[in-house]
């Protein structure tokens, strides 16, 4: 299904318990300091959530939009955290299974910014209830029940039976929903050098495709947005993420160009942020393009609906931020190139009346 000669995810058929967005993947209990430091001077940790598919289900709830999580926890009070408060997102989890046999997963992380050579974390998710998902334990009925299906390369890391989850999910198949793949390269996670080529193959097999230009390089050795389009053909856009730059998309026919959004390829720049934490954004970032893909808009408001998401992460200091309302946002994306270049967004803009003058700052 197109518009605008883009693809669109289609109407679910008519069933109780379809829904806009279905995301699946492993979401962990997450320790953050109470104050800057090293982990092991920091005393004290407040308790929150992580996962990048789960995070996108919540921004997506959060922005108007019905969402699933599908997922594996343990029967432990992590398990019953991490399931309440994403429900509280309003995220449908009645999907989650229970193992009793396996813990969920949890981490650490220090305060400072993830990019830098100070930023720790520490993960204990090894054997955890979500590494042990396959196709015959989880609810496919359930994750296939949705208009687009959101997944990662991060899940395909987490064990065998995981990967051939995702393979099954990416697999062509009649009437599947259109499926999203943030790339979300994880080398600790993988058990070999098999990674790269695992994940080129789940990303050929989806309909969106996310990837940072850096992590293009990393995984793949690859230079440049062409060169990633031109490894990824088939999917019906490629999404290229290229930091405090910007961000391009390809359409299936652009036959690897890039144009600058002249036809082949659309580039729209990032924000100005005055940023609080470098977490979660791409996160939000996915489900910002993802939110104005079900709505069906040009591919250049897919794109700043993607970095007004960003933005909201990246002004409060966890992974997970209420998204502007849709008017507002609306507003902000429908600004001409030298408006929209000139904005600058800081902690609280989600909250601002969108009417409001003072809400589009120059430098």
């Amino acid at each position: 299904m197109t518009a605008n000669g883009l693809p669109v995810a289609a109407a679910a058929p008519e069933a109780a318990d379809t829904v806009d967005v279905v995301a699946l993947g492993e979401s962990m209990v997450t320790f953050m300091p109470t104050g800057p430091g090293r982990l092991a001077d920091v005393p004290s940790f407040e308790r929150g959530i992580g996962g990048a598919e789960s995070n996108v289900a919540c921004v997506l709830a959060a922005a108007g939009h019905s969402a699933r999580w599908v997922g594996r926890v343990g029967a432990d009070g992590f398990g019953d955290h991490l399931v309440e408060a994403i429900a509280a997102y309003g995220v449908d989890v009645a999907s989650v299974r229970r193992d009793p046999a396996r813990p969920t997963g949890i981490y650490f992380r220090t305060a400072g910014d993830r990019a830098t050579d100070a930023h720790e974390v520490v993960y204990y998710r090894a054997g955890s209830a979500a590494s042990a998902m396959t196709v015959e334990n989880v609810d496919l009925g359930a994750v296939r029940a949705g208009r687009v299906l959101h997944l990662s390369g991060i899940t395909a890391a987490l064990s065998d039976g995981c990967l051939g989850l995702l393979r099954e999910l990416t697999a062509p198949r009649a009437g599947r929903p259109l499926v999203s793949f943030d790339v979300n390269q994880r080398p600790g996670l993988w058990r070999g050098a098999d990674g790269p080529r695992v994940l080129r193959e789940l990303a050929r097999g989806a309909d969106i495709v996310f990837v940072g230009d850096d992590e293009a390089r990393q995984v793949w050795g690859l230079h440049g947005a062409r060169a990633v389009r031109e490894a990824l053909p088939e999917p019906g856009i490629v999404v290229v993420k290229q930091g405090r730059g910007g961000a391009v998309a390809f359409h299936e026919d652009t036959g690897g160009r890039c144009e600058d959004s002249t036809g082949a390829a659309t580039f729209v720049p990032a924000l100005n942020v005055d940023v609080v934490a470098a977490v979660g954004a791409g996160d939000a970032f996915a489900a910002g393009f993802l939110s104005a893909t079900l709505r069906g808009l040009p591919l250049r408001d897919r794109l700043r609906h993607g970095h007004l998401m960003a933005a909201a992460a990246l002004t409060v200091p966890g992974d997970l931020a209420t998204p502007a309302s849709r008017e507002h946002a609306d507003r902000l994306a429908a600004l001409d190139d030298e408006a929209w270049g000139t904005l600058r967004l800081g902690p609280g803009w989600t909250e601002a009346d969108a009417r409001a003058e003072e809400e589009v700052r120059t430098p």
